[in-house]
């Protein structure tokens, strides 16, 4: 049984006011979403609905701290962006239509949510998520050129393995893909180009400032999302610094 005891939180993170929570069943070899699912479902019995995303991260460690504690502090603090990751993103709980974003970083469990977590309770497993094949227009006024880098990094082989916990399979050429640069890139190309990802990022996030949006291929965005993007982006420039430089003396010699 995971332990419930007060535990201090890395810095950053504040505790949520959690009750007690007593877990519907062990279910310990289910996915990472469905554990974060069925932690979202303990919330909701004892009555917390909408419940926050914080308290959405405290639930779901105290649940699994194995399988949310940061790593090397297992028992200590939970690792609040394993567990954003499954909320938000192209494969995120939120876009399966389990969870519904009620406010900001708020939630409440949809009826399919509900629905996947009784499956899972009874050894079924979730039914595949709904599949959303027509796509709703673009936000009035989201340029023509933002939209397609959105639905572009959203939509990244690099940003699917991150959500999936699958982090270290992320290859250079997904990062490539990522950030939009071919592979014969030339050396002011790469610098260049990595620094219009960053700035797309902050345009993105200052029309996001006030609501979500909608891109041309029915996907909804919000600030946590661009933030996950954002995250990404540094994480792949500072893992692959040593490729992006050969790529750049490639260049130069050629």
């Amino acid at each position: 049984m995971a332990n419930t005891s007060a535990q201090p939180l890395a810095p950053g993170i504040k505790m949520a006011r959690v009750k007690h929570l007593t877990p519907s069943a062990s279910l310990e070899d289910c996915t990472v979403p469905e554990k974060i699912l069925l932690s979202a479902h303990d919330l909701e019995k004892v009555g917390e609905t909408p419940f926050s995303a914080e308290s959405l991260i405290v639930a779901s460690w105290k649940r699994y701290p194995k399988t949310f504690g940061l790593k090397g502090f297992a028992d200590h603090y939970p690792d609040s962006n394993k567990i954003l990751a499954s909320i938000m993103g192209e494969k995120g709980l939120a876009k399966k239509g389990w969870l519904l974003k009620v406010g900001q970083k708020t939630y409440v469990l949809t009826p399919d949510g509900k629905k996947a977590v009784l499956r899972l309770q009874a050894g079924e497993g979730p039914p595949p998520a709904p599949v959303r094949t027509t796509p709703t227009p673009a936000f009035k006024g989201l340029p023509a050129e933002l939209d397609g880098v959105l639905v572009r990094l959203l939509d990244s082989e690099a940003l699917y393995k991150h959500l999936e916990d699958r982090k270290q399979d992320i290859t250079f050429a997904d990062s490539l893909q990522f950030w939009g640069l071919p592979e014969k890139a030339k050396a002011e190309e790469i610098d260049q180009q990595l620094v219009v990802v960053r700035s797309q990022m902050d345009n993105a996030r200052e029309k996001l400032e006030k609501s979500a949006l909608t891109l041309t291929n029915g996907r909804s965005i919000s600030q946590d999302d661009v933030d996950l993007l954002g995250q990404l982006h540094s994480y792949l420039q500072e893992r692959f610094a040593r490729h992006l430089n050969l790529m750049r003396q490639r260049a130069v010699k050629s």
